[in-house]
This record gives C-alpha cells, sequence and structure tokens, in this order.
C-alpha cells in the first residue's frame, strides 16, 4: 500500500506560494529519479504542480549500476534531463563529471538499509551484526538491488561480515524500476528467502514482513539528494523544486515513506 498524503494542502499552498514565488516561472520540468526517494516524491510532485502551475515529466532509474535505465548512464548518452534525484554519493559524482551543476547538490532526505522476508515467513534475528551474521548464512537465498544499497552489499557490506564466500553463489541481484520492481516484491513471491533494499523500497510491499533495518555498524550512510543538471533548461524550477522537497511541509512525508529527514523538528 502507497503511503498517503497527511499534510493539509491549505497549509501547503500558503507556504509555497512564499519560497515558490506563485505560477510566474510555469514550466515542463523534467526529472530523473531512482526508486529510494520515489514513495516520497510521488506523494509531493502534485504538490508542487498544482501550487507552482510547473508539469513535472518523471523518468525512473536506478542511481548507479550497469542498467541502461540507470541515471548516470542515461546523461552519458545524452538524455536531456533539468534535475536528478538519486542516491548523495552519486549525485556528488555527477557534480564531478559535469553532468550536475557546481554547488547544485542539496541532500533531501537519509536512508537505511531493512530486511524483509514473506508474510507468514518466520522472522529472523537481524538486530546486531552476530544476529545478521548467523541470519544471512542461515538463508537459503538473498536478494539485493542492481542499484546503491545492492552494489553495497555485494562489494562491501558481505566482506566486511566475512562471509563472502559463503553466501556469494545464492545472493540475486534484482533489476529494479522502470523495467524491474523493488527486492520486497520478489520475496514476496517467494523468489528469494531474505531481501535487503532501502527501507523506503521496503515497507510498503504487500506480502512481506519487515525485518527492520539491518545493524547500525552495517549501514553505509546513505542519502537521497537533488541536483540541477548542467544542461537544464529549466534551472529555476528545478531550484524551486529542491527548495520545496527540502523544506519543513516535506518532512512528515518523507518520513512516511521509510525515510528520515535531514534536520530534527523543532
Amino acid at each position: 500500500m502507497k503511503p498517503k498524503l497527511t499534510l493539509k494542502y491549505f497549509l501547503y499552498s500558503c507556504f509555497l506560494m512564499l519560497i515558490l514565488g506563485g505560477h510566474a516561472l510555469a514550466a515542463d520540468l523534467k526529472i530523473m529519479i531512482s526508486a529510494g526517494f520515489y514513495g516520497a516524491y510521488e506523494q509531493l510532485a502534485p504538490v508542487f504542480e498544482r501550487n507552482t502551475g510547473n508539469k513535472l515529466i518523471t523518468i525512473r532509474g536506478p542511481s548507479i549500476g550497469d542498467s541502461p535505465e540507470a541515471i548516470p548512464t542515461r546523461l552519458a548518452q545524452g538524455q536531456q534531463a533539468d534535475m536528478v534525484i538519486l542516491d548523495g554519493e552519486s549525485a556528488e559524482n555527477l557534480e564531478k563529471l559535469g553532468f550536475v551543476k557546481h554547488d547544485s547538490v542539496v541532500i533531501l532526505a537519509l536512508s537505511q538499509i531493512g530486511g524483509a522476508v514473506k508474510l507468514g515467513a518466520p522472522k529472523p534475528d537481524i538486530s546486531t551484526v552476530d544476529a545478521f551474521r548467523k541470519t544471512l548464512l542461515a538463508a537459503k537465498s538473498i536478494g539485493y538491488s542492481d542499484s546503491g544499497s545492492g552494489t553495497y552489499i555485494s562489494n562491501t557490506m558481505f566482506k566486511k561480515l566475512g562471509i563472502l564466500d559463503q553466501v556469494k553463489d545464492k545472493s540475486i541481484k534484482v533489476r529494479g524500476p522502470p523495467s524491474g520492481e523493488a527486492v520486497a516484491s520478489v520475496v514476496a513471491r517467494g523468489e528469494v528467502e531474505i531481501g535487503f533494499q532501502q527501507v523506503s523500497e521496503v515497507i510498503h510491499t504487500p506480502g512481506i514482513s519487515y525485518l527492520g533495518p539491518i545493524p547500525p555498524e552495517m549501514q553505509p550512510g546513505f542519502s537521497f539528494a537533488g541536483a540541477i543538471t548542467s544542461k537544464s533548461t529549466q534551472p529555476e524550477a528545478a531550484a524551486a523544486l529542491i527548495r520545496f522537497l527540502s523544506s519543513p511541509s516535506a518532512r512528515e512525508v518523507i518520513i512516511n515513506a521509510g525515510l528520515l529527514p535531514t534536520k530534527p523538528s523543532k
């Protein structure tokens, strides 16, 4: 079930009129976005459109990886976008490569990796490093994504836990949206016993039991960021969207989507 928008539209409207300046710069705005922030974006985008007159044209793809749909691959091929929303480290790499404007990267939310099993299956313990290691060794199969979290799991986390050789042959990389699906969806069908991905991509998937986040010692410190591309034809509208997504009014939706706001409320 998708999270419902719970913030009051009237308050949104007042705030947006203040920070966005009304409808003077209505434009078509092309956004490339990865899956981790998409649940929050899906709820917030219509509010931004309604209060600015801008139309958001959304293209989905992983933050990194070898998929032709990956955002860095799309940009390298010359596909046009005004703004990207993706893993924070990937956004910084795009800035270094010149694909996004210098100093335009803004962290929108923080993210954790979480685990899931099929609904009704026994729920193994992943709360401590020792319990997590034992759960992974005991699992018949392990699913991970083809984007940032999966790359970390397969290239770094298994090695940190000292279990790479024991789990590599039973680990399965799952291609994500737009042509694929969330790891939790594969878990829900019973095609892998246990799966791991960004919490925001796990918790609202039907047919799974959420196990919680992996231990803090194993978290990579992921974030999601927005940035204006170097070839943006609508940089002012893109900047307005970044301001909105990073504003206090977006906080409740970000939390409900399974992400952590960058700043605590006062």
